[in-house]
């Protein structure tokens, strides 16, 4: 760990250890707990830097990603079964997605919970604490239900729809159901978009 001893008005200051390069003074009465909850106003980066040359973290970055890519592959598999006719395509399709989305959130708490604290990564940005808590609020909405539709969605269709697939009884409830789980999908994106932008993005 890096040190920093003075006797000036500042006291003693200490520097946390760190992957990423950049480091924020921390008095030594403050403890952990408070450092979360209160983050101070310059930054330490926890954990490991993202690829997309933001504050975020590594993981933030590959949730971003992973989220932008699920929706032309969304759009792909609607397009297999409306217009080929192709169910065996869009069953696979959609199990890809699902098991994409499960990545994402793995990433997400895995990050969250072990590697980073994104609060402290947040904390330059202009809309700190209240608006990017908001942000995050909102798109905690979307992600949930959007996880809870897909996976009700894809069980039903597995359970109920024969092998190989094709169109019967569960058709168009299955279809309702889809819909529902697309748009919020699309709304999980967009808000999540819209929360890395503000929390990680803005200066």
């Amino acid at each position: 760990m890096a040190a920093n001893r003075s006797l000036g008005k500042g006291g003693y200051t200490c520097f946390l250890p760190v992957q990423s390069k950049e480091k924020i003074p921390m008095n030594r009465f403050q403890s952990a707990d408070d450092t979360a909850d209160n983050p101070p106003a310059t930054a330490i980066m926890p954990g490991i830097d993202g690829f997309l040359g933001t504050r975020a973290s590594l993981g933030m970055d590959v949730v971003l990603v992973g989220l932008l890519l699920v929706l032309p592959l969304l759009a792909w598999s609607i397009h297999l079964v409306r217009n080929r006719r192709n169910f065996a395509a869009h069953k696979r399709l959609q199990l890809l997605i699902a098991g994409l989305l499960l990545a994402v959130i793995l990433s997400f708490e895995i990050d969250v919970r072990l590697v980073s604290d994104w609060k402290l990564r947040a904390v330059a940005s202009p809309w700190w604490p209240a608006g990017v808590w908001l942000a995050l609020s909102v798109h905690l909405v979307f992600a949930i239900s959007t996880f809870v539709l897909w996976v009700w969605v894809v069980w039903e269709a597995v359970a109920r729809f024969p092998v190989p697939p094709q169109p019967g009884t569960h058709g168009p409830r299955h279809r309702l159901m889809a819909r529902l789980a697309g748009i919020d999908l699309v709304l999980t994106t967009v808000t999540g978009t819209f929360f890395y932008w503000l929390a990680f993005v803005l200066k």
